[in-house]
């Protein structure tokens, strides 16, 4: 195997082959023809002197080998692309760009914008809401909005607030069954569940919550399970059931009526949220009034 870098025309018909599983789709992605992919595919192969694909009749797919080769260059290509959108980013007009976990934007930072902006005045705020955390090497010029020891990556960080859960209904949901504000009941009623991700295994749901008081866990199984904590609490505002809810996140549905507390205990989330930037986030003095905005936000 060579030791220079292959081609890069080469690199990315592979990693568009790998991603999508076909050349045709590959082929639409790049806006080349499939003969092109195939032969860009072959070059890197004798680059690399070694096979990446592997046939069964007429279907491809990458050879054992080339799986982690694989994942390396989409992380590789993934980061290329993150940089050019940081540095779209820094040429626009914007004054402040925050990313973040996306209910923590929505329910917890969102509603709060237009306090900033009664004390600074005007200003022009992207919010990207994302799971995925942004390159460390990316964030001088952003905020980042997350959750947990993942704040220890970044150059800086502070606490925002550690957040408590408790179970939560709709009051149509209520009034139907009155019986959720006896907690004993609470494992028989319709459930909505808030998965995470294994990454996220020891945040509270509501299984958690029941146990805590010497309860069984739900006796069925939840009437629908959400990745993002916004689109169940939206769930169960439909009346879907009953869910574990953050205090942060379901603040305004409590005072606007739509969700009802159903019970007064809570469990603390292990880890609290933050707030983090880089070595050059505060040159601006924007920013600089964000992160004091922000920070007393949270604490109050």
């Amino acid at each position: 195997m060579q030791s220079i870098l292959p081609p890069l025309r080469s690199m990315q018909a592979f990693e568009s082959f790998g991603r999508l599983g076909s050349v045709n789709a590959a082929a639409r992605e790049l806006g080349v023809t499939p003969g092109a992919i195939s032969q860009q595919i072959k070059l890197l192969e004798e680059h690399l002197q070694m096979p990446l694909i592997m046939k069964d009749g007429r279907r491809a797919a990458l050879a054992p080998k080339a799986v982690t080769y694989h994942a390396i260059l989409s992380a590789g290509f993934e980061k290329l692309k993150q940089a050019h959108v940081l540095l779209a980013h820094q040429a626009s007009e914007l004054d402040i760009h925050v990313s973040g976990l996306p209910t923590l934007l929505l329910k917890w930072l969102q509603p709060r914008l237009h306090s900033f902006e009664s004390q600074y005045g005007e200003a022009s705020i992207r919010l990207e809401a994302t799971h995925g955390e942004p390159d460390p090497a990316f964030l001088d010029h952003m905020f980042r909005l997350t959750y947990g020891s993942v704040s220890d990556t970044f150059p800086h960080s502070r606490v925002l607030f550690h957040d408590a859960c408790f179970p939560v209904c709709s009051p149509e949901f209520l009034k139907e069954n009155p019986q959720a504000l006896d907690q004993e009941y609470l494992p028989e009623l319709p459930w909505v569940d808030i998965d995470w991700g294994p990454e996220y295994a020891t945040v509270p749901r509501l299984g958690s919550w029941l146990t805590s008081l010497g309860l069984p866990e739900p006796f069925s199984k939840p009437t629908s399970v959400h990745s993002l904590s916004s689109s169940a609490l939206e769930a169960v505002a439909n009346g879907q059931g009953i869910a574990l809810a953050q205090l942060s996140f379901a603040s305004a549905d409590l005072g606007q009526g739509r969700l009802i507390r159903i019970s007064q205990h809570s469990l603390k989330m292990p880890e609290p949220y933050y707030i983090c930037w880089g070595p050059l986030t505060l040159e601006s003095k924007m920013n600089r009034n964000f992160l004091n905005w922000i920070l007393s936000e949270a604490s109050s």
